[in-house]
């Protein structure tokens, strides 16, 4: 008989559902606040969206810092929680031990919080780059078992 490992029974798989999940609700906050300080500042960047503009003499801007930034933020989620969550499926199919599967998971969530925070107060280097590094060294640390556990 196989063994389900994708199912809410499967404590590796609960606790994987819960900060993927986690992971991705932040993902997506960071869209609403990029909108948001847009709307704040009126600082659109595409044509048609002037309409929505509390100034009528509000033009398209590429360039305000404190919508980049949110951006720039927003973009770097997008390039680090997606990859963790589709490594982060294959590594449940790998059973891995249950501890080190939690801390995995953890350490990923929370270095996407710590380097969100590091990047909007903005505190000094090296602190976004080593949340960075310990969130992607989590995912290629995944990766590295499961693709161990295929070669074997």
């Amino acid at each position: 008989m196989s063994i389900l490992y994708y199912t809410l029974n499967n404590t590796v798989f609960t606790n994987f559902v819960f900060y993927s999940t986690a992971s991705i609700v932040k993902l997506m906050g960071m869209a609403a606040l990029t909108s948001m300080k847009r709307f704040s500042k009126d600082a659109f960047a595409n044509p048609e969206d002037l309409r929505l503009a509390r100034h009528h003499s509000t033009i398209v801007t590429l360039n305000d810092d404190d919508v980049e930034r949110l951006r720039r933020n927003h973009l770097n989620d997008i390039e680090n929680i997606v990859p963790f969550v589709l490594i982060g499926f294959f590594y449940v199919a790998t059973n891995p031990n249950r501890d080190i599967a939690y801390w995995h998971f953890r350490i990923f969530f929370l270095s996407r919080i710590a380097h969100t925070i590091c990047y909007q107060m903005p505190l000094p280097q090296p602190g976004r780059s080593l949340a960075f590094t310990v969130g992607y060294l989590t995912t290629i640390s995944m990766a590295l078992q499961v693709l161990a556990s295929t070669i074997l």
